[in-house]
């Protein structure tokens, strides 16, 4: 067995030097000219765990304005960061001790108690992203610095691409931008389209 130890947040940090590369190389962003700037970028503490993937080009200018504590800022980000945690502490955490108990061993209960956890789940595991989405966004913002949303009432959806759309949705702007659409997207026919999407989930 390899135990290969990989720092915290990769996936986040690489997505977001890639975005960070590809801006540049497209003629789209200006290389910083501050390293402590740019690792601020990469490795900024509310998000680097789970999200939401920001880009250089909305996250950067922020940090030339400077960095100023607003009661505004304050008074908004402690709204959102007690949402966060009601989401993510007190539904999350606790239903996923009923949903952990069903699916260890679903064979114990009856059919409609599975399905009970079954429809707990998909509210735990929205509770639970979305809630440290919240705890991120509302711990940067009362630095003043504003994070991208990353949800939008996903269960809301009418069909399947809306729900793509509204969930975790830098990650689908991110594969949008800079994979789906340069990979051709849907221009050249329903074959080509097919593959790009099929490569894109890949």
């Amino acid at each position: 067995n390899l135990h290969i130890i990989l720092p915290i947040g990769i996936s986040f940090y690489t997505f977001q030097t890639m975005s960070y590369t590809i801006d540049i190389y497209r003629g789209k962003l200006k290389p910083s000219n501050s390293f402590l700037k740019f690792a601020t970028f990469v490795a900024f503490f509310p998000q680097l765990v789970a999200g939401p993937i920001v880009r250089a080009i909305d996250f950067l200018p922020q940090l030339e304005r400077g960095v100023v504590i607003r009661l505004d800022g304050l008074n908004q980000g402690s709204q959102i960061l007690v949402r966060g945690l009601l989401k993510k502490v007190v539904v999350a955490d606790n239903l996923s001790i009923v949903v952990d108990q069903v699916y260890s061993a679903p064979h114990l209960f009856a059919s409609s108690t599975v399905w009970i956890a079954v429809l707990a789940y998909s509210i735990q595991i929205l509770c639970d992203f979305s809630g440290y989405t919240d705890i991120a966004l509302g711990s940067a913002r009362l630095i003043n610095i504003r994070l991208p949303l990353n949800f939008n009432s996903p269960y809301r959806a009418l069909d399947i691409q809306d729900f793509w759309r509204r969930w975790h949705m830098t990650l689908s702007r991110f594969l949008r931008d800079y994979l789906y659409i340069p990979l051709g997207g849907n221009k050249n026919g329903a074959l080509r389209t097919h593959r790009n999407l099929f490569l894109t989930f890949l």
